[in-house]
């Protein structure tokens, strides 16, 4: 067995930053209280992995991008029948990143325009009418169990790779390098060099940015009170 680079080390400071992220904003988001703090300042962040990972995913290392594993139907029906070789996502690892990434987007979409009718309200909020952002954060709210089940179906295909397949797809994410048992016909991860991580950077804090709301002009100072004589 040889082991041939795959994911590069951006990819993987993405995937575990955006795990770390996502769980403490589910978490942070079910307490509620004074952690809604922390859980808007976490749907930021997401928002900025994510303008990154799009980057990324165009700019980015062989296997990183999205060219090299976004692919039709006859490709999903050749990795079922046992017909598909080739590093990186195969096709149906394919359809979970892009689940995955899409549900994320409109979670912290929803979240960055919504409000708890209390003390919470997203960076956004001043943008849209009340009715709107009630009617987002509800679709918010909901997308947690759907947030929760993608995640879920994540970590079973994990072990189910592992435990019948004795494929370990954890490792790969760690060390950025895959064991193949013919290097020759394994063509390892280029490109994705300093200018296109430049890029990305750049990108992911526009986009952290365009999310926290604070390009927005302040709010008017409220009138001061007149005295009462």
């Amino acid at each position: 067995m040889h082991e041939v680079r795959i994911w590069d080390l951006p990819l993987r400071l993405f995937h575990w930053l955006l795990a770390l992220a996502v769980t403490g904003a589910m978490i942070s988001g079910q307490i509620g209280g004074n952690l809604m703090i922390w859980h808007g300042r976490l749907g930021v962040f997401v928002a900025g992995l994510l303008g990154f990972r799009l980057a990324w995913g165009l700019v980015g290392s062989t296997h990183a991008r999205f060219a090299s594993f976004v692919r039709g139907p006859s490709a999903i029906h050749a990795y079922l029948r046992g017909q598909w070789h080739g590093l990186g996502h195969n096709p149906l690892g394919a359809l979970s990143v892009l689940g995955m990434l899409t549900a994320l987007g409109l979670q912290t979409l929803g979240g960055l325009f919504g409000n708890d009718d209390i003390a919470f309200q997203g960076p956004l909020y001043p943008l849209i009418a009340k009715e709107t952002s009630d009617w987002l954060t509800g679709l918010h709210r909901k997308g947690f169990w759907l947030i929760l089940l993608l995640v879920a179906t994540h970590l079973a295909a994990i072990v189910f790779y592992l435990r019948v397949r004795g494929d370990n797809l954890i490792r790969p994410m760690i060390t950025g390098r895959r064991h193949v048992a013919h290097p020759d016909a394994a063509s390892p991860a280029h490109g994705g060099g300093a200018v296109a991580l430049i890029f990305a950077l750049t990108v992911g804090v526009a986009a952290a940015y365009g999310a926290s709301g604070a390009w927005q002009a302040p709010p008017p100072p409220v009138p001061a009170a007149a005295p009462a004589w």
